[in-house]
């Protein structure tokens, strides 16, 4: 209902109604668009970082990324129907009022962006890591450091940790609607982001 059916999608979307979180990012490397999976670059560190901060009881392999809807998880892209890194992408590859459109339809609790790259092309303004005074409807928004090789200098797995806690609803959900070491945004003003 969402796709442009001009174009084959890179990866499926891992999307259904009432998920608690899902994942954004940019698209997916050339290595996962020839393993068929999301984040299976080696390097990458999404799939430890899921673990290590409890949003998964195990540590997944990327192949087994259809598993994260058994913990209510969700996966998407800004650019469905291109690879590579931000810099190979054609220019507006990223379709923003689709995936607004997805979210806004599917209404899950929390979209966490895998990147400031992708916050930044749907909030049109450079965000800071955490949680974003925008919405999509009711659907809170998350800023993450990206788990790539390639920003291993920006990765700090204590915002993914704050994410985690924000969607368990436990302590970090205080720290990410506070301030924590000047990392998270509070607030909540609703935006619209459909066309």
């Amino acid at each position: 209902m969402f796709d442009d059916a001009r174009l084959p999608m890179v990866l499926p979307d891992l999307l259904e109604p009432g998920l608690k979180l899902v994942f954004c990012g940019t698209a997916a490397s050339r290595k996962s668009a020839e393993a068929g999976a999301y984040y299976a670059k080696p390097g990458n560190r999404f799939w430890p970082t899921l673990h290590l901060v409890g949003l998964t009881p195990r540590r997944l392999r990327p192949d087994e990324f259809p598993l994260l809807l058994e913990f209510r998880i969700g996966l998407t892209d800004l650019c469905k129907t291109a690879y590579g890194t931000d810099a190979e992408l054609p220019e507006g590859a990223f379709d923003v009022p689709s995936f607004a459109a997805k979210i806004a339809f599917l209404q899950p609790a929390m979209v966490a962006f895998t990147s400031k790259n992708a916050g930044r092309a749907l909030l049109g303004h450079q965000p800071d890591y955490g949680l974003q005074r925008e919405r999509i409807g009711k659907t809170r928004l998350f800023v993450l450091p990206s788990p790539s090789g390639l920003a291993t200098r920006f990765f700090d797995p204590g915002v993914w940790q704050m994410l985690a806690d924000t969607v368990a609803g436990g302590v970090g959900s205080s720290v990410a609607n506070g301030v924590a070491n000047g990392v998270a945004n509070s607030g909540a003003a609703e935006c619209d982001y459909r066309d």
